[in-house]
């Protein structure tokens, strides 16, 4: 959802600025609908509008947690994430302690790590010194039961209950009663031999340590709604399935190993960050779209981040268009936005949802989600031939149609716009959702009904692809009909969309049909989905990598001429990764393999700059300027699943691969690997129940492949 100006009364789910510290790095962990932000000494310290906490289920459960020696916070020496994105590692030392304990003389090391609705901590204290020494060690722990709105910003309706707490021998207990009528539940639970003692919301320990002794203290910190039931697992256990879902989890991508170690840091972190925010639902896995403002299920990020996945995880996005299958809505209620057919938006499970302070419980508000649905369903069956999932899908795939044509089209015209209904609804229901991401060229807001021209293009190969279903599918009248519906849109989108002044298609037509005429990102996805004729297309390359829209790291979503540009702005002028993945795999779709490596060289330079090598939501669309990294947004996520997933589809972009299960053919068309690749491993290519493996090498201006093995029955073709 949106960002953007605070003291414009529209943009009500504005994130401030103030929720995140800027001054400090934030540690991120995550695990189903549980995710902590911590320092980077593993504290959480209250204060101010500060992000920092442990969240379950859109609610704040700790928003204190601060480990203190003799009151006094330890030191840091160094934090990191592990590899997989699962366990936060720190080590820490002592300052100077009672004018007796010199400082550097413990060690003091925190593994922390979120597992089925539960937070682990193991402390690790380690005297280095040549004497005994005595100290205090204290952990304080706080819950104040925040839905995570109120944490953006969003001003609560009520007041908030009072959270109680009291302590035990062995745990702190803090409850919350909620205006929905569900208690929250935070506690605390020490397992441990080193003797400890409580006082209110502090747990105490009092070392003797020896010369080269070391003391171990464990605890769980449980988090419950309602009548949810926790799994008492202790701390060896719980880590040691970490390892087992992992292996689990790294079974459903391709192995992708290059020349180059940098690139192949940015591969192996994506897919670390993309399987820790695949979430187990009953439907399947399903990607959650980023942390922390967005840790649910979204229509829209899950069909891209599919997308960006589906020539080496097929398996996502099977699940991902079965759980959005199961969510579609099959009634009119408009203070959801839901219509018949009509594919959700976004979840939320939190307090001021359950109140319906925000309309977000199950909330349809997305113009392009239903078409992208379509579009998947169609890339998936192409590229696993999987019979049996598109038949069980293909009622909602029609009734996705159906939507298209009876609530998309608002006034009868051939295309597709949106016009909020819900009174708290989204105004803009595109994926540029900020309420001012829409507008003419001199500034002025468009009115609704809004026709954008990516949502177009989502629309034609849509009913392209359903088109090619109902012929598999021996339904040869929906299929012409389709097709010839794809072909007539198709012409009058370059009619009445192409700008030739601009060199662009505007970025929407308003609710009088007068085109907003503003060079932006939004005209590139229209080279994803094909619906750009040839020439437009070749004049649009050369928009989009002009100066005013390319910065260096990437494409800007609107041009530095534009009357709102602003690089600080979420939608007006920023650079989203997802966004330039897109459009890299169109323009190579159109043969300007040149202008997509040029993409590509800035997503992974910028990847260079970025902390753990993570692609953000979004940064600043500032120029690219010598020696430094690119400018980062405040309140971006991450990780985010479709940021994290760019990598994939920019060597899908290089690789120009197309699988055709169907056919069962694997096709390279007209590949091309960047200066900085100079060999490409790819092994467990799934394809059916066996899998491909092969090398792919960078000669001079060609590229030279070895295939290693393939199933029989299959066919790899190579087009130069």
């Amino acid at each position: 959802m949106q960002a953007g100006h605070p003291e414009t009364a529209d943009n009500k789910f504005h994130i401030s600025a103030e929720a995140v510290n800027t001054d400090d790095l934030n540690q991120v962990i995550n695990h189903y609908n549980t995710f902590g932000v911590f320092d980077q000494t593993g504290n959480i310290s209250p204060g101010g509008k500060n992000v920092r906490g442990i969240y379950h289920d859109g609610t704040r459960f700790l928003n204190r947690l601060v480990l203190a020696m003799e009151e006094k916070r330890p030191l840091l020496l160094s934090s990191a994430i592990k590899e997989d994105n699962e366990i936060i590692s720190i080590d820490l030392t002592n300052p100077v302690l009672n004018d007796c304990i010199p400082e550097n003389t413990l060690h003091i090391s925190r593994t922390q790590f979120i597992r089925n609705k539960a937070f682990y901590e193991e402390l690790r204290c380690m005297n280095y010194d040549e004497r005994e020494c005595q100290v205090t060690f204290s952990l304080t722990f706080g819950a104040d039961f925040k839905d995570i709105f109120e944490i953006r910003g969003l001003d609560r309706k009520v007041k908030a209950n009072d959270t109680s707490c009291h302590a035990e021998t062995d745990r702190i207990i803090f409850r919350y009663q909620g205006h929905d009528d569900l208690q929250r539940e935070t506690s605390i639970v020490f397992v441990t031999e080193v003797a400890f003692y409580i006082i209110s919301n502090s747990v105490h320990f009092k070392l003797h340590l020896q010369p080269k002794q070391q003391v171990i203290i464990n605890y769980t910190v449980y988090f419950k709604t309602g009548n949810e039931k926790n799994a008492d697992i202790d701390f060896q256990v719980a880590r040691e399935s970490i390892e087992e879902e992992i292996n689990k989890t790294r079974g459903l991508f391709a192995n992708i190993y290059t020349s180059n170690s940098q690139f192949n840091h940015w591969i192996n972190r994506s897919r670390a960050d993309i399987l820790s925010l695949l979430t187990q639902t009953e439907y399947g896995n399903y990607p959650y779209a980023g942390v922390p403002w967005y840790n649910t299920a979204f229509g829209r990020d899950g069909l891209i981040t599919a997308m960006e996945t589906l020539w080496l995880a097929p398996e996502v996005s099977k699940d991902v268009l079965i759980f959005l299958a199961q969510k579609q809505a099959t009634q009119l209620i408009p203070s959801k936005d839901a219509e018949p057919g009509k594919i959700l938006h976004e979840m939320r499970s939190g307090e001021m949802a359950n109140t319906g302070e925000i309309p977000f419980k199950e909330y349809y508000g997305t113009i392009d989600a239903t078409p992208l649905f379509v579009m998947l369903a169609g890339m998936y069956y192409e590229r696993t031939a999987d019979e049996a999932t598109i038949k069980r899908l293909w009622p909602h795939i029609m009734a996705a149609l159906d939507w298209i044509d009876k609530y998309g089209d608002v006034d009868g015209d051939g295309l597709v716009e949106y016009q909020h209904k819900a009174e708290n609804g989204l105004t803009n229901q595109g994926w540029k959702d900020s309420f001012d991401s829409i507008m003419h060229e001199d500034g002025q807001l468009a009115p609704p009904p809004i026709a954008l021209c990516e949502v177009q293009g989502y629309v034609y190969s849509a009913k392209y692809y359903a088109a090619t279903l109902a012929k598999h599918f021996n339904e040869p009248a929906l299929s012409e009909k389709l097709f010839k519906e794809a072909a007539s849109l198709k012409e009058q989108f370059n009619k009445r969309f192409w700008d030739e002044a601009l060199k662009c298609f505007v970025i929407a037509l308003d609710g009088n049909k007068r085109p907003c005429r503003v060079v932006s990102s939004n005209a590139g996805h229209c080279l994803f989905t094909r619906i750009a004729n040839e020439e437009n297309a070749r004049k649009l390359a050369g928009t989009l990598l002009d100066s005013d829209m390319f910065t260096g790291w990437g494409i800007r979503t609107l041009s530095d001429r534009e009357h709102r540009y602003n690089p600080m702005s979420y939608h007006n002028g920023s650079v989203w990764p997802h966004d330039n993945a897109l459009i890299a795999y169109g323009l190579s779709i159109y043969n300007y393999q040149d202008h997509a490596l040029k993409i590509m060289q800035g997503m992974f330079d910028a990847s260079l700059f970025i902390d753990l090598q993570r692609l953000p939501e979004l940064f600043c669309g500032f120029e690219r300027r010598r020696g430094e990294g690119p400018t980062s947004y405040p309140v971006a996520c991450s990780p985010q699943a479709w940021s994290v997933a760019v990598v994939f589809m920019m060597l899908q972009t290089c690789f120009r691969i197309n699988i055709n299960a169907l056919t069962k053919v694997i096709t390279f068309e007209k590949p091309i690997l960047p200066p900085y690749l100079e060999h490409i491993f790819i092994s467990n290519l799934r394809l059916g129940n066996s899998s491909c493996n092969l090398n792919l090498s960078r000669i001079q201006f060609d590229v030279g492949f070895n295939l290693l093995q393939k199933p029989e029955d299959w066919a790899v073709i190579i087009k130069k």
